[in-house]
C-alpha cells in the first residue's frame, strides 16, 4: 500500500469521525435544550405556585381586621320583632 493511500484513509477517517460527532451533537443538543427548557419552565411554575401559597398564607395570618359575621347563624331578622312591638297597628 502506498503511503499516499494511508494518508487519504486517515484523513477520511478523521473527517468522518468529525462529521459524525457534529451531526450527533447537533441532534442530541436540540433535544437536550428542549428538555432543559421544559424542566426550567416546570421549576418556575412550581416556585411560582409555592410563592403564591406562601403569600396567601401570610396575608391571611397577618390580617388583624378579619372578623366573623356575628349574624351568621341567625335565621330571622331581629328588627322585625322590634318593629311589631313598636308599631302594633301595622
Amino acid at each position: 500500500m502506498p503511503q499516499r493511500t494511508i494518508i487519504v484513509a486517515v484523513l477520511a477517517l478523521i473527517l468522518g469521525l468529525g462529521a459524525g460527532y457534529w451531526f450527533g451533537s447537533s441532534r442530541t443538543g436540540s433535544a437536550y435544550s428542549a428538555g432543559y427548557e421544559k424542566a426550567l419552565a416546570d421549576a418556575k411554575a412550581t416556585q411560582g405556585a409555592a410563592a403564591k401559597k406562601a403569600a396567601d398564607d401570610a396575608a391571611a395570618a397577618a390580617n388583624p381586621f378579619q372578623a366573623e359575621n356575628p349574624l351568621a347563624g341567625v335565621d330571622a331578622n331581629p328588627f322585625e320583632q322590634a318593629k311589631k312591638v313598636l308599631n302594633p297597628f301595622e
